[in-house]
């Protein structure tokens, strides 16, 4: 194998010089190696390929910055900011206490979702809009399960968002998180979807399932504020972080928002049935969609299953995957969540699962949540 010498010089005027040896190997690759290093030994196709570093990333910055600009824009009038007065009995007697949150208009008659936990048991609820009107607001229902919450107040014709899709969503998405954190009202912060599918446990002790993990900086304060993605729809609301943690924190579906909202400003409340399981989405094995001639190719992957349970006394096992429900394909906890409502408490349904490779279908009656008649209403 033969050897040349390479003398390179650096960028600048300085005569200072190295001495490099390196092999030829097949071909002449010196130009190539000579580009690695200094990319002018490389002539000019090689320079003309390349692209401005500086240039570039302050292009990709000014686009991320226009984007947050105008997702916020879209948004930010909607976004309200929750004061609650709630009165608590204590060994001294009756006492008064304060708190706040965030929440946003979803509908121009004065509907406001926000978290449970931000109004529940509250006497009374104020609510500041952005341009510093303030209203007394009335819980219109409350679901801790969800730990989801809408009020109205007595304004027409507001600023309101739109849901969107949260099934479209990917790790990495870029997210927006507006809010009232620590009373200062419409604080933005920006970041993107850590993770999808997690599940968290409700003040009322349900799991609440399909819940999104962000890195966008929250706050206390910032429950009930939306996590909206680029085009300035509402993705999650934004409900809890972990304290000791950063980066860590966490919204509920949109998805799941709509059904919960749609629920409590029809009937003031969402009596549902449960079968025990704690549930994640995941994607079926294409070789048993195939033979089993699936209609979907999602299902719910069992996860954990409750003690004396409906699922523990059907049979129901961890690694199980739940494709059916009362014969209606299932791809995704949200609609398995559907199907368990009210009307199912008590009534014998199937369950279609798939073990391993192997198809299932089980008899299962779905029992009145105890979280349900565990809460005043």
């Amino acid at each position: 194998m033969d050897e040349f010498d390479m003398y390179l010089t650096g960028r600048n005027s300085s005569p200072r010089f190295w001495l490099m040896r390196i092999p030829n190997v097949a071909g002449d690759r010196g130009p190539a190696v000579a580009a690695l290093l200094n990319e002018s030994e490389a002539g000019p196709a090689f320079a003309s390929s390349q692209v401005s570093p500086r240039l570039d990333d302050a292009a990709l910055l000014d686009e991320y910055s226009r984007t947050v600009v105008s997702a916020a824009d879209r948004v930010g009038p909607a976004v309200v900011n929750i004061d609650i007065k709630q009165r608590l009995e204590s060994q001294r007697g009756p006492r008064e206490v304060g708190g706040s949150g965030s929440g946003f208009v979803i509908a121009p008659d004065g509907f406001i979702l926000t978290n449970s936990h931000v109004v529940h048991a509250a006497n009374q609820i104020a609510v500041s809009l952005p341009d510093g009107r303030e209203y007394a607001a009335q819980l219109v229902g409350d679901d801790p399960d969800t730990d989801l919450a809408v009020i109205r107040i007595d304004a027409p014709h507001l600023a309101h968002v739109r849901l969107a899709d949260s099934e479209t969503l990917r790790v990495g998405q870029v997210v927006i998180a507006i809010g009232n954190p620590l009373g200062f009202q419409a604080s933005v912060t920006a970041g993107v979807i850590s993770a999808l599918g997690r599940s968290m446990h409700a003040q009322s002790g349900r799991l609440i399932d399909n819940i999104i993990q962000t890195d966008a900086a929250l706050n206390p304060g910032n429950s009930g504020g939306p996590l909206v993605n680029s085009a300035g729809e509402v993705i999650g609301v934004n409900t809890a972080m972990i304290r000791p943690a950063q980066g860590i924190c966490f919204a509920i579906a949109s998805n799941t928002a709509k059904f919960v909202a749609g629920w409590l400003i029809k009937e003031g409340k969402i009596r549902r049935s449960y079968i025990g399981v704690g549930g994640q989405n995941v994607p079926i094995h294409r070789r048993i969609v195939r033979f089993y001639n699936l209609p979907l190719e999602t299902g719910v992957l069992v996860v954990s299953v409750e003690k004396n349970s409906p699922a523990e006394q059907t049979g129901l096992r961890e690694g199980d995957v739940i494709v059916a429900f009362d014969a209606k394909p299932i791809g995704s906890i949200h609609e398995l969540h559907k199907m368990l409502m009210g009307e199912q408490i008590g009534v014998q349904s199937e369950i279609t699962i798939v073990r391993h490779t192997e198809k299932l279908a089980l008899a299962i009656t779905p029992v009145e949540s105890p979280s349900r008649t565990a809460v005043s209403r």
